[in-house]
């Protein structure tokens, strides 16, 4: 069985193993800064995942799996600057973590035949941090900067004339004696990834030739993603495993190939070698994954809504302490997923758990709810949203109080209580 993974803040000594209750082995890092759990279903990047997905990414668009418009958008810009020998315009992608931004970004490099150079907004602090890259950038190079939002102000300044006029200001010495020179930099091509799109400053979101936002992919993609990546790892794996591996992959690549390697242990360890849908299952299911991809904290975030406050609304402080979270975690971490799969909705009174949600545990909704109304079922079996419009009856009746309009919904109401 692979240990529970948790991380202890403050700890300069060895790495401590336990069990916990159930007998689970648990391996304790002492590493600064918070508290935290590995979570198999998290989308970002884990401990092992890069090194992983450097060697089976795509390297050309015609290999990239879903996205199909942003696809063929892209290959025209690729394709005009072919055309005039130029540098791509600086692109920006957003949309959640795991869905390829980092592999477009190797994209587009390689179908320039340029250089590619990485680096990350928390790493750019000084404006000389980013100079220092800039200058050593040759004509057409593609630098990619993950989580743009998250650089400095005073690093943004320096990148505003490098975008637009492909010029570095530098200043010289301090104080009277300071003067400001200008380089000339090579025509490069900028591309950003943000998983907050909001925190992105408007002067540099303009800069952007080209914005693309990633959506989450379809469990048929996922299942050719799957199929591939276990092509590469020589796994054995039946149609019918992959497609239940990507059914519960929560629309996500990288949770895909994460699931797939946990199963592929499992069959290796309890199996015969080969991944099929009852191996999948049986795997998925050990490691706490269920046919929604939920795991055990999403599924007793639920079981808190629906049980223990039998459909009223709970804010979020109260639901956080009821479920052994805080609630910056809840609410950053768990709630997201199962907005977008239905599961849960904010009203005005605070988080309430939708009819799916009471289908998907095996519970009769109140009265109050409604039934599931159509198309829902589908969601609560598959994890997806329904298509805009056909939950309406069901939000209407989670907005309303006894046929009164609660009014509207102020920051205070969403995360108080």
């Amino acid at each position: 069985m692979s240990p529970r993974r948790e991380i202890l803040a403050g700890r300069d000594d060895r790495p401590e193993r336990s069990v916990d209750a159930g007998g689970e082995p648990i391996v304790i890092e002492a590493v600064s800064g918070a508290v935290e759990l590995a979570r198999v279903v998290d989308a970002g990047a884990l401990e092992g995942d890069a090194a992983l997905e450097a060697g089976i990414r795509p390297k050309r668009l015609a290999d990239f799996v879903g996205q199909h418009l942003l696809r063929e958008r892209l290959e025209i810009v690729l394709e005009a600057a072919r055309r005039r020998s130029q540098a791509v315009d600086h692109v920006l992608f957003a949309g959640p973590p795991g869905l390829g931004k980092t592999t477009l970004a190797g994209i587009v490099a390689a179908e320039m035949g340029a250089g590619f150079r990485i680096t990350s907004g928390p790493a750019l602090v000084r404006s000389g941090d980013v100079a220092a890259i800039l200058t050593d950038l040759q004509p057409g190079d593609v630098l990619f900067i993950d989580e743009i939002h998250r650089m400095g102000r005073v690093v943004e300044e320096v990148l505003y004339p490098a975008m637009e006029d492909f010029q570095l200001d530098i200043m010289l010495g301090r104080g009277p004696t300071a003067r400001s020179i200008r380089l000339d930099l090579p025509h490069f091509t900028l591309i950003g990834a943000t998983t907050r799109t909001g925190l992105v400053t408007g002067p540099l979101r303009d800069r952007f030739g080209f914005v693309a936002r990633l959506e989450l992919y379809s469990d048929a993609e996922l299942e050719q993603i799957v199929r591939r990546t276990g092509g590469l790892l020589d796994v054995e794996l039946t149609a019918d495993g992959a497609s239940e591996i990507a059914r519960r992959s929560r629309g996500t690549p990288r949770l895909a190939i994460r699931l797939l390697r946990r199963v592929r242990d499992f069959v290796e360890v309890r199996g015969k070698g080969v991944i099929t849908k009852e191996a999948a299952r049986e795997g998925l299911t050990l490691f706490g994954v269920d046919e929604l991809g939920l795991d055990a904290l999403d599924r007793k975030i639920l079981e808190t809504l629906c049980e223990r406050f039998a459909g009223r609304p709970v804010g979020l402080s109260t639901l956080a302490v009821s479920v052994g979270e805080e609630p910056e975690t809840v609410e950053d971490v768990y709630e997201p997923f199962l907005l977008q799969a239905g599961l849960v909705m904010r009203t005005p009174r605070g988080r309430i758990a939708s009819p799916g949600a009471y289908a998907h545990l095996g519970l009769e909704a109140p009265a109050h709810l409604g039934a599931v109304p159509d198309g829902s079922s589908e969601s609560a079996a598959t994890g997806r949203a329904a298509p805009r419009g056909a939950p309406r009856g069901a939000q209407e009746s989670l907005f309303a109080d006894n046929g009164e309009d609660v009014g509207p919904c102020t920051e205070e109401d969403e995360s108080g209580d």
